[in-house]
């Protein structure tokens, strides 16, 4: 056993009989970076979900990280669990973009180096009470802390459009929904949508040997490409988080300096930022498949065990299955562990949490990470880019307002694992 594990078995150890100062809800790299972190600063944290499930449950086998190597990295703070870390002790190349496969054995890799061991029990119910946080587990269990962080993640926001309320998920389900898309082999398929996922669902299911057929509404395909970011010129255009369009990529890179601007310059940012597109990358794999632009679902009716759609241009599509990658809006309210009083507490805009310098809400010792920040930060803390912002923030405001430094480690020395054997 290295240096690393014995300390952290050390670090847990002590901290075993202590109080929660901070739970986090979520297992995902926004929850992996905020323990991390939190650890680092000295306080006890209680990490609830299965690491990684968002990624392994609700993405499809084969799928490919649309963000570059550099900004996919989770954060910690000694940048020592990186991808570069991951793939030099793995002794075995990583392609890029990066496989989803890989990228989960990653986040697992860095949760078992950044500890602490986590309760994959689920929250049921988050409620506050007499200055404190009671959350509620699934197996009738509560537990008490100070501040709650959420790191919760998408999954609760996958957005179905009305029109196919009344089509059963038999025939008509949301991207979210599959883990294997060679589920549908010999079928028939829609895939509704023009971002990253439709168009990498429809390429998977269009090699799975799948007669699929992509209908976006937009009139014409856009190809995000790697070409314009290379070199001097890409340094100088765009920040090596990689969101948003030349210029406002440095303007997005920085969460603090945007939240300051006025609103419509922030949903400016994030529509321009979030505009709809697919990897250059998928091209040369898309040949040969079926794409509909500037066309549009109007009706989807059940005829004879099959899906009837009728598009805008009085066409038609008889599918065995409509695979809506419609993407996610974000609507904290259906978060169903936070209990009613404390979405009532909430200072909610459009789905979205306001959120201070230290990503607390309307709710003193709520915290909330990932995509629910957005209106206040912009979008990059929708991606794993921003995992690095979200939990410096975060840790600096809860070690400034309440964790006392713990007896247990320095900071740089509880996260250095590079000097780990």
């Amino acid at each position: 056993m290295g240096d690393t594990e014995h300390f952290i078995q050390g670090v847990e150890a002590k901290m075993s009989g202590q109080k929660t100062d901070v739970i986090v809800i979520g297992a995902g790299p926004y929850g992996l970076a905020a323990s991390a972190h939190l650890r680092g600063a000295g306080a006890n944290v209680r990490v609830l979900g299965k690491p990684m499930s968002f990624w392994m449950r609700h993405m499809p086998k084969g799928m490919r990280l649309r963000s570059p190597w550099a900004a996919s990295h989770i954060a910690d703070p000694a940048a020592a669990l990186t991808l570069d870390d991951f793939e030099r002790g793995r002794g075995e190349r990583i392609d890029r973009p990066v496989p989803l496969s890989d990228f989960v054995a990653y986040g697992h890799w860095f949760q078992k180096l950044a500890g602490p061991a986590i309760d994959e029990r689920q929250a049921e119910r988050v409620e506050r009470a007499d200055g404190r946080f009671r959350v509620l587990l699934d197996d009738g269990e509560s537990i008490e802390s100070e501040r709650v962080v959420v790191a919760a993640g998408i999954a609760a926001f996958a957005w179905r459009p009305r029109e196919f309320d009344h089509v059963p998920r038999k025939f008509a389900s949301h991207s979210s929904e599959h883990d294997d898309l060679a589920r549908f082999a010999g079928q028939r398929v829609a895939v509704v949508g023009g971002g990253q996922s439709a168009f990498e669902s429809a390429v998977l299911l269009h090699e799975a040997g799948v007669d699929v057929e992509l209908i976006m509404r937009a009139p014409r395909i856009r190809w995000v490409g790697r070409a314009t970011r290379k070199g001097f010129l890409g340094r100088l255009l765009f920040d090596r988080t990689d969101v948003g369009p030349a210029g406002v990529s440095h303007i997005v890179a920085r969460p603090m300096l945007l939240r300051h601007l006025p609103g419509s310059m922030r949903r400016a940012a994030m529509r321009r930022s979030l505009a709809p597109g697919a990897s250059l990358w998928l091209r040369p794999r898309s040949e040969g498949m079926a794409i509909s632009t500037g066309r549009h679902v109007t009706a989807a009716t059940r005829v004879n065990g099959h899906l009837e759609l009728a598009l805008d241009d009085a066409t038609t599509r008889r599918v065995d299955h409509l695979l809506l990658a419609t993407g996610y809006r974000v609507d904290v309210r259906k978060y169903g562990f936070l209990s009613p009083s404390l979405l009532a507490a909430l200072r909610i805009v459009e789905g979205h949490p306001v959120l201070d310098a230290g990503l607390e809400s309307s709710v003193p010792g709520l915290h909330f990470l990932g995509a629910p920040a957005g209106f206040s930060f912009g979008p990059l803390v929708r991606f794993v880019a921003g995992t690095q912002f979200g939990a410096r923030a975060l840790t600096t405001w809860v070690a400034r307002h309440e964790v006392k430094q713990a007896p247990v480690a320095s900071a740089d020395r509880i996260v250095d694992y590079r000097t780990a054997e």
